[in-house]
């Protein structure tokens, strides 16, 4: 800490950046927490960023922290920001310093939270052992593969452990910061800060990330032009049979070469683009659930409820909420 640097009554949240610190995550906790105030502009966290040293950040620019990691030793809540390809995201390593720093942070009774691969931090610290944890699912696998004394779950934006708190990837920590403002002050004080970042105010933790899952280029043969066929048809009942059919080939044959070029069965590639086509018209338009439903080609909008809530952890209300931007259409 700075000498003679006196600590405020407010609670104290110390960000950590370390070497390939990404920006974003940087400016999101400093950002959130800053906005969260009293409705007289009262000012309700003190937010102190720490560090080592000059610290390298994924945007082309250095931090020079304004406090050492004395801070730590005082701090009511500690925030390890997002590393990029890092030593404790590539091969598990993490200076001394900083390991005793937030193991002593944590044993005091700090609350200790994570954005995007800051969790693998925690984790080479040795505070997400045994414990439910989230990160950037761009990087699970080996960050899963580093600490698999961790219960990973990469399906969800953030996972809210009590005492300690991880979450996915840029967008997801602002999600959890609100949530953490939320818990502390109340939703009013929450959705204040959301409306001052221009944020969406809530966002569920158990809701699944939302992963950009494209379908593999192919050359415009084999299923491809099927593929495109059917994206036209979603408010059709196209089944398996027509689809073969419409790519000459036997079911068992084009079985075989639509999972060879997507990944995955017919079936389930088409309730995905119709999912898909849902989620644009729950973005894009004010129809109705039901609408929405049969135009998509899942029915009703019990089914569409259905279907959505399993892929990505939200109802179609709750959804449009979130990703509103209306233009109207009639139905």
């Amino acid at each position: 800490m700075r000498k003679n640097q006196a600590m405020s009554s407010r609670h104290t949240i110390a960000v950590l950046p370390l070497d390939g610190v990404v920006a974003f995550d940087l400016g999101t906790a400093t950002q959130v927490f800053n906005a969260a105030r009293r409705a007289d502009k009262t000012k309700l966290y003190d937010i102190l960023v720490c560090g080592t040293g000059p610290v390298r950040s994924t945007a082309g620019f250095t931090i020079v922290p304004d406090h050492d990691l004395s801070v730590l030793e005082v701090a009511d809540t500690v925030v390890v920001p997002g590393v990029d390809a890092g030593s404790t995201v590539t091969d598990g390593t993490l200076r001394d310093d900083v390991r005793e720093a937030l193991r002593n942070a944590a044993a005091r009774g700090a609350r200790i939270v994570s954005i995007c691969t800051g969790a693998s931090v925690l984790a080479a610290a040795g505070l997400l052992d045994g414990r439910p944890a989230a990160t950037h699912w761009l990087w699970g696998e080996r960050i899963g593969r580093l600490y698999p004394r961790v219960r990973w779950n990469l399906d969800v934006l953030f996972v809210d452990d009590g005492d300690v708190l991880t979450s996915a990837g840029v967008g997801a920590g602002a999600d959890l910061c609100l949530h953490i403002v939320r818990s502390d002050h109340g939703a009013e004080v929450a959705n204040r800060a959301a409306r001052r970042c221009v944020l969406p105010p809530w966002r569920d933790g158990g809701q699944a990330q939302f992963i950009e899952r494209p379908v593999p280029h192919s050359d415009g043969t084999g299923t491809a032009p099927t593929r495109a066929w059917a994206l036209d048809r979603l408010a059709e009942p196209v089944g398996l049979e027509e689809m073969a059919e419409h790519a000459r080939m036997s079911v068992r044959t084009f079985t075989r070469r639509f999972r060879e070029e997507t990944g995955t069965s017919p079936r389930q590639w088409i309730l995905r683009q119709r999912i898909a086509h849902a989620q644009v018209l729950l973005e894009s338009t004010d129809l109705g659930v039901e609408v929405v439903a049969r135009r998509s080609g899942l029915g009703s909008a019990t089914a569409l409820r259905q279907h959505l809530q399993a892929a990505i952890g939200v109802a179609p209300t709750a959804y449009r909420r979130t990703f509103r931007q209306p233009v109207r259409i009639t139905s």
